[in-house]
């Protein structure tokens, strides 16, 4: 496995650099300073860990989840000052990308280093601490009953219809109208969208949600 630095920053690159060195995890390391080398570089070598600062590179949050559709072997750690919080919720629902501030301590950083090459994701504390604040919020003003958040987190991690009537002892045909009311509730038509609305509000954890 390659590790790839996309990252403008001199200094930056430096100390990934040393980083990446020191702990022998991978077989080579390669730089790049703009989109089109980047994808040359997974061209070449689709099984690799990127570290990215997605800022520095002009790259918006489809153009990136197109790249990684093209290369689904690669795992992304996106490296930044700043990461937006539209940005971080869309990158959440993929376990291919971990998320971590610049600002984040050495064992931070070196974590979500070991993380993203044992096929894991790793997200900073920072990050999860934004998301715990909006799902105190999402709480406080959720339009779903307790029985429908219930419903929703079961859908969310996997279970089907029939799992979860079976588990509530209800009829199927109950689980289905609960899970029709939830999508008009929470404004989604697509399961996609509404596990993403649970991890947001907090309903599904998001430890729990990649165990």
């Amino acid at each position: 496995m390659i590790a790839v630095i996309a990252d403008n920053q001199d200094i930056t690159r430096y100390g990934l650099l040393s980083l990446i060195a020191s702990d022998g995890l991978f077989s080579e390391c390669k730089e790049v300073f703009d989109k089109q080398g980047l994808l040359s570089i997974l061209s070449d070598s689709s099984d690799a860990v990127v570290i990215l600062d997605y800022t520095l590179f002009d790259i918006s949050t489809e153009y990136l989840q197109i790249v990684h559709e093209r290369f689904g072997r690669v795992k992304w750690i996106l490296f930044s000052d700043h990461l937006s919080e539209d940005f971080m919720r869309r990158m959440l629902g993929s376990k291919s990308f971990s998320l971590v501030l610049k600002d984040a301590p050495l064992s931070e950083i070196k974590e979500a280093i070991r993380s993203s090459v044992s096929g894991g994701q790793y997200i900073c504390p920072t990050v999860m601490n934004i998301f715990d604040k909006e799902k105190d919020q999402e709480e406080k003003f959720s339009p779903l009953t307790a029985t429908e958040r219930e419903i929703l987190k079961c859908l969310a991690l996997g279970k089907t219809t029939k799992e979860i009537a079976f588990e509530r002892c209800l009829s199927i045909h109950t689980v289905m109208t609960h899970r029709k009311n939830i999508f008009r509730k929470i404004g989604v038509n697509n399961m996609y969208e509404a596990t993403k609305y649970a991890l947001r509000a907090g309903i599904v954890d998001v430890a729990e949600y990649y165990i």
